[in-house]
């Protein structure tokens, strides 16, 4: 919070805007995703853009606060129960945006409806990032064509490779060696934060975007995702397992858009 409060208050320096908070939430629990959730709607008088960003790759074998596989639970199923939980006040806002930060590994990913929370296999951390990230794309066509009517856009993205903590835990830096053959070259092939961001920030406030919907973009352009990400099936089915697994039957009714859960 710390660093968020930092930023937050750098912005507000450089922009004269003092309407710009720093909020708590953390993805690894759905009791603070509800919280913040309930926070904004009761804050907020309008929400025109929800930016899922957060991550975390290719972390050791940890479980969040609901059991679920970290990378599963943080990247996709905290932004999936957030996003449902917003989705009320984004309609009521609307023309309004979406924007789900995907990656290029989802082409790697495969969604296990056997074993989603890696229970039963062997733990493979960077299997587990792609399906997270593959999730998050299939997500977001599924979510697209519930949205449709309603002023609503949904778009999935990947925004390059960026110098920030988000790979603290590959170790591409951990040795001596590493650092200094690989060190100069990465440096030159990553983006700075603020470059990296480019990419979401024109999702979310481009012209020429209104309307599109449903779609991936690498950078600033749309490109086609990886087959798996384009089954229907696949995204409808893995809607039904996530709301389940989010207890958001229970509590936000059966549906989104007047049309029951697919068992």
């Amino acid at each position: 919070m710390e660093k968020c409060e930092a930023a937050a208050k750098e912005i507000r320096g450089e922009t004269l805007n003092h309407h710009v908070n720093a909020r708590h939430l953390d993805l690894a629990s759905l009791r603070s995703v509800r919280e913040f959730a309930t926070k904004i709607l009761a804050e907020e008088e309008q929400v025109h853009v929800l930016v899922n960003n957060a991550a975390v790759m290719r972390c050791p074998h940890w479980t969040t606060e609901d059991g679920f596989e970290m990378q599963f639970g943080v990247n996709y199923l905290g932004h999936f129960l957030l996003t449902n939980l917003l989705l009320d006040k984004l309609k009521a806002s609307a023309p309004s945006r979406i924007i789900n930060l995907s990656s290029l590994a989802h082409v790697a990913g495969h969604i296990d409806f056997d074993d989603l929370n890696w229970e039963k296999r062997k733990y493979d951390t960077k299997a587990a990032y792609c399906q997270s990230k593959l999730a998050i794309v299939l997500f977001t066509k599924e979510l697209s064509r519930r949205l449709q009517g309603t002023g609503v856009t949904v778009n999935a993205l990947h925004p390059g490779v960026a110098r920030t903590e988000l790979g603290r835990h590959t170790g591409l830096h951990s040795s001596a060696f590493s650092s200094f053959m690989l060190g100069p070259i990465f440096w030159l092939l990553v983006k700075s934060p603020q470059l990296a961001a480019q990419p979401s920030t024109y999702l979310a406030v481009a012209e020429e975007l209104e309307g599109v919907s449903g779609k991936y973009f690498d950078g600033l352009k749309e490109k086609a995702p990886a087959p798996e990400a384009e089954d229907e099936e696949v995204a409808r089915r893995l809607w039904a397992e996530s709301a389940h697994l989010v207890g958001l039957e229970m509590s936000h009714g059966s549906s989104v858009k007047g049309q029951p859960l697919p068992k």
